[in-house]
C-alpha cells in the first residue's frame, strides 16, 4: 500500500521538477527502522508547495494551513492516496518542540543535506541520518525513539 503511494507522490513531484527531502518514517525505515508506517512524510521548498497543492487536490485529505500539533508548528496539506495518507509540508518556517527545554526550535530544511537510497523501490532524497536523528531527538516521541535506537543499532550514525 505505502509502495503506490508513494510512487504517486514521487511522480507528481518529479513530473514538475519539484525538489523534496523524506523524513519521518519512510526515512528512518531507509537507516534500519522496521516499524510499520503510519503515512508518508516529505519537505519541498515553499516557492513549489502551493503548485504541489494544486496538483493533488482531488486526493486531498486535510487542506493546506498552518497547524501546530504533535510537537510540529508547521504548514502542510495532507493528501490520501489509496487508503495510504501522504503528508507534504512547507519547508519554510518549520519549527519543532524540544521537550527537553519546553520550548519551540527551527527545523532549517536543507534540501542538499540529503542521500538517495531506493526505497519502495523508487530512487528517493532521504534527509540525512544525523538530521533526521537530531530532530527526532528533540521532539522525543516514542515513535522518535524507537527510530533513533534503530538508526544507531544499524550503525547510520
Amino acid at each position: 500500500m505505502h509502495e503506490s503511494a508513494v510512487h504517486w507522490i514521487v511522480s507528481l513531484l518529479r513530473e514538475r521538477h519539484v525538489p523534496f527531502l523524506i523524513c519521518g518514517g519512510l526515512a528512518a525505515r531507509g537507516f534500519g527502522s522496521n516499524r510499520v508506517l503510519n503515512d508518508i512524510d516529505l519537505f519541498v521548498p515553499g516557492e513549489y508547495f502551493s503548485e504541489v497543492v494544486e496538483a493533488g487536490q482531488c486526493y486531498i485529505s486535510k487542506p493546506a494551513a498552518r497547524r501546530v500539533e504533535e510537537g510540529w508548528d508547521l504548514t502542510y496539506v495532507q493528501f490520501e492516496y489509496q487508503g495510504i495518507k501522504v503528508e507534504v509540508g512547507n519547508a519554510e518556517g518549520v519549527k519543532i518542540f524540544d521537550a527537553s527545554q519546553a520550548s519551540w526550535t527551527a527545523l532549517n530544511i536543507d534540501f542538499t543535506r540529503k542521500i538517495e537510497l531506493i526505497l519502495l523501490g523508487l530512487k528517493l532524497p532521504l534527509m540525512l541520518a544525523e538530521d533526521l536523528v537530531w530532530y527526532k531527538s528533540v521532539l522525543c516521541r516514542p515513535v522518535d525513539l524507537e527510530d533513533i535506537q534503530a538508526i544507531i543499532k544499524s550503525k547510520w550514525v
